[in-house]
């Protein structure tokens, strides 16, 4: 791999969330990383990274999944490639194809559970073999929550000896947008299940992302409960169908590190008494995308996006009923701000932190894959706490 050109190819470099993931990366690591920006067309590839100040070093590459053979000769020429493409399940695959072949890492922002179980039994073999780490899921959806529980699991093997049997992920306070590409994912995975029913049987299974097994049920988060031991009213979480999935991978992947018969949900704390119940009523009963949701390539404002924040809970439990609690914060709005950087350290992490002889070829979640060393990136570059509690 020390042959290859660049470090970091971004693929989608010219739309939305691609720009911020290009604006961090130029802003934060600058002449000290050797990237290219990719897209399906070179003179909006020179336009923007005119607009952006981005200087001319830096590489244009014209790639398009409508053309393999682009996508071959791009993987071919980098280390890891971050894409930002999506709906997944309608552009994702050819890309994961050519890295694989290529034996190049690859880190996206895919939240398509369907088409991440289509994309683990395809390719996973083939990257054990070229030694391709394939990392879905490096943004909003799901690093907070799968780092939040590694987090916190990892402080109760060091306290305790021994895993937590259970863990709440609890959305405190958050405010932000979800991403364009988040709405329109769960459209085409909509679609998609209209044709081939069986996807809502791997919706609803905690475990669909894990071949092979099934755990213990699962709570399902599904309606308004009222926790105790919290005095808060929680209501459903629209992310906890991929969070939750991811999870339950990490602990698998890690030869279930966390236990067989773990358990795990997610869901957003409303507060106490008769305010806090009205609340998640209402939140159980609001369409969280809305009527008009942002559209692929739309988002918030700078403004919006430096504004915004995300505060997430877990509570663990042990088996004599004592807790153990930590907290994953953001500095920027989650969907867009936080997650671009997100997904920049991912590829960093695979890049310049995590050898192959840590972790091998295959498709992976981003805990088993990248570890301590993509916490510590993430408190160090990219705004986020991972703080013990109580």
């Amino acid at each position: 791999m020390s042959d290859r050109e660049f470090e970091i190819v971004i693929y989608g470099a010219t739309g939305f969330t691609g720009r911020l993931v290009a604006e961090y990366l130029d802003s934060e690591y600058g002449n000290d990383l050797k990237w290219a920006m990719a897209g399906r067309s070179q003179d909006k590839l020179e336009s923007v990274r005119d607009e952006m100040g981005i200087s001319k070093d830096v590489a244009l590459i014209v790639a398009n999944s409508d053309k393999p053979e682009t996508l071959s000769d791009m993987a071919k020429q980098t280390k890891a490639v971050i894409t930002t493409v999506g709906p997944y399940q309608l552009y994702g695959e050819p890309l994961v194809k050519a890295c694989v072949e290529a034996g190049t890492d690859y880190v996206d922002l895919c939240g398509e559970p369907a088409w991440m179980h289509d994309i683990i039994e395809k390719y996973d073999a083939p990257a054990k073999e070229s030694g391709s780490r394939v990392v879905l899921s490096c943004g909003f959806d799901s690093i907070p929550f799968d780092m939040g529980v590694y987090f916190l699991q990892r402080h109760a093997n060091e306290a305790i000896g021994k895993p937590l049997p259970k863990i709440r992920g609890r959305v405190r306070k958050m405010k932000g947008t979800f991403s364009g590409g988040t709405a329109a994912s769960f459209a085409e995975t909509m679609k998609r299940a209209k044709k081939q029913p069986e996807i809502l049987d791997w919706l609803k299974d905690p475990f669909s992302l894990v071949p092979n097994f099934t755990g213990p049920a699962q709570p399902t988060g599904h309606k308004p409960i009222h926790e105790k031991d919290i005095d808060s009213w929680s209501a459903p979480f629209v992310m906890a169908s991929i969070n939750t999935k991811n999870v339950h991978r990490s602990n698998a992947l890690m030869g279930h590190a966390y236990g067989e018969g773990f358990t795990y949900d997610e869901m957003i704390l409303t507060g106490s008494g008769e305010k806090g119940e009205a609340a998640a009523k209402h939140v159980a009963e609001t369409d969280t995308f809305g009527k008009n949701p942002p559209k692929p390539g739309e988002g918030p404002s700078k403004e919006e996006r430096e504004n915004g924040f995300y505060d997430i809970l877990f509570i663990g439990n042990t088996e004599d009923g004592n807790q153990m609690m930590a907290s994953v914060k953001g500095d920027k709005d989650p969907g867009y701000g936080s997650t671009s950087k997100m997904i920049s350290e991912s590829a960093l992490t695979l890049v310049k932190d995590v050898g192959r002889d840590q972790t091998g070829g295959g498709v992976y979640t981003t805990a088993p894959a990248l570890g301590v060393a993509l916490i510590d990136r993430l408190q160090d570059h990219a705004g986020l706490t991972f703080t013990l509690e109580g």
